[in-house]
């Protein structure tokens, strides 16, 4: 009975390391895409690929990983038709590691977000981007955008009937 556990992990280890690199390769083409909302280009850098895997210096669990992997390629998707912002934020937070007097820098960092319904599924996700100082643009997340107790329900033909 061990002896198909430990199968059954190694199988799963190497499907998520299986999709980890295929949502890399496709990742590391998207060099910089163009943000019809933004007017500029918008870079995908080591840190977006980071966050997808991790959030405040812990590891994303490998089912949330697998998630964001998935929602990658329409994210890109959504970046290149998004005309409207959804979201907007814009803070002052400290940025990079402590100096030797112990202090970090602080700087502007400007978050947008831009949801929309994609997919086969038609499910509604959103992608965030993210500016620190005057730096470039970067893919930060992508994220299903769903507030609804029990998951999306979004529906086409009908909907007056509900």
């Amino acid at each position: 009975m061990e002896d198909v556990s430990n199968k059954n992990r190694e199988l799963g280890q190497s499907v998520f390391e299986q999709r980890k690199e295929k949502t890399r390769a496709i990742y590391d083409t998207q060099k910089s895409i163009p943000s019809p909302y933004l007017e500029t280009g918008v870079v995908f850098n080591s840190d977006g690929f980071h966050h997808l895997q991790f959030s405040a210096r812990r590891e994303r669990s490998k089912k949330e990983q697998l998630l964001k992997f998935n929602l990658l390629p329409l994210a890109i998707n959504v970046i290149k038709r998004s005309g409207t912002l959804q979201e907007y934020r814009k803070d002052i937070v400290a940025v990079g590691k402590k100096g030797n007097d112990g202090f970090r820098k602080m700087k502007e960092v400007q978050y947008w977000g831009f949801a929309a319904i994609m997919g086969e599924q038609k499910i509604k996700i959103r992608v965030i981007l993210r500016k620190i100082g005057d730096g470039n643009v970067i893919f930060w997340s992508v994220m299903p955008d769903s507030k609804l107790k029990g998951g999306q329900r979004l529906y086409g033909a009908g909907i007056e009937d509900e």
